[in-house]
């Protein structure tokens, strides 16, 4: 299904046009960790496995990112592979779909730039790794996402904002824009890594039934905001932080340096924990993607579930 909306062709794939016509669950997930969060050939192993996933938990995936200008909504395993080889993606957020666009470039879309892309499909549900937020490096460097979160009505499911991040500060800007922050069973915003960031959510949820309910609720009654569900990485490959915050300091560091900055930092932040964990932090990354993808998966079901009882 091809559609033009604005100068932007949005092609969507057979399979997910006919999920969303028959109120069936679909999960969005973004593909910036294709082009720009994992190395090869790793990248392409967790854009299948994130897809198998949420098909596993009868939920249809709707990869999004960009070819030739043109915005996929359900890329297909060709598709797939060849966004993970691409040499000079581009990191696509709002504000670069036109870029994108006139260029006739391909790329990895952000959850900025995957929610922007999610809502035109009418899909609800969304699973990310670690969302953006404000930067420590340079406290004015906020990331799009926050802005997405706050006027983007879905329910998005991520390990918390990336250990990167001033949490924090992330979380009072969440709050000024009065975007709920879910714990999905823990009172404690998770930090991407590592299970606890030490910070509160607004709101500790046992299952995807009242997940669903809330974002009802919430939408129900007038507001525009996204629901952020935070789950923590599992235990089995959480980081302790006396094992993370050091080598994040150090690449942290390392970047003020170099003077990197803007869309450059946080890929650049994340490949360098990667090297000095010697790996561990990719394990931890890979392990909490699977993760939402299979929470996500159940949330969407239920939130179709309840559509059709809606709409019945």
């Amino acid at each position: 299904m091809v559609m033009i909306t604005n100068s932007l062709k949005i092609i969507q794939s057979s399979e997910v046009g006919q999920a969303l016509r028959h109120s069936l669950p679909v999960v969005a997930l973004e593909s910036t960790v294709i082009t720009h969060g994992l190395p090869a050939p790793q990248n392409l192993k967790l854009a299948r496995d994130m897809e198998k996933q949420v098909r596993q938990h009868k939920a249809t995936p709707a990869t999004i990112g960009l070819l030739d200008g043109e915005l996929h909504i359900g890329l297909n395993d060709p598709e797939l592979e060849r966004l993970a080889g691409e040499k000079d993606p581009l990191k696509v957020s709002r504000r670069d779909f036109a870029t994108a666009v006139l260029k006739k470039a391909c790329g990895g879309a952000t959850v900025a730039g995957s929610m922007f892309a999610a809502q035109k499909a009418g899909i609800k549900v969304f699973a990310t790794g670690g969302i953006g937020g404000v930067h420590k490096e340079t406290p004015f460097d906020i990331s799009t996402d926050l802005q997405a979160l706050a006027d983007t009505p879905m329910i998005v499911v991520c390990a918390g904002a990336k250990s990167i991040l001033d949490l924090p500060a992330t979380l009072e800007y969440l709050e000024t824009m009065a975007v709920p922050v879910i714990g999905y069973k823990t009172d404690r915003f998770p930090a991407f890594y590592k299970q606890d960031s030490g910070l509160a959510v607004s709101l500790r949820l046992e299952s995807a039934e009242e997940i669903a309910q809330l974002a009802l609720t919430h939408w129900e009654m007038g507001m525009r905001s996204a629901i952020l569900v935070a789950q923590p990485v599992p235990a089995e490959d959480a980081m302790a932080a006396e094992e993370i915050d050091p080598l994040i300091e150090q690449a942290s560091q390392e970047a003020r340096e170099m003077d990197i900055h803007g869309q450059a930092l946080t890929p650049f932040l994340l490949g360098r924990i990667k090297d000095l964990s010697a790996g561990r932090s990719l394990q931890a990354n890979l392990s909490l993607l699977l993760n939402n993808a299979r929470l996500a998966a159940q949330i969407a079901r239920v939130w179709s579930a309840c559509r059709q009882r809606k709409s019945a």
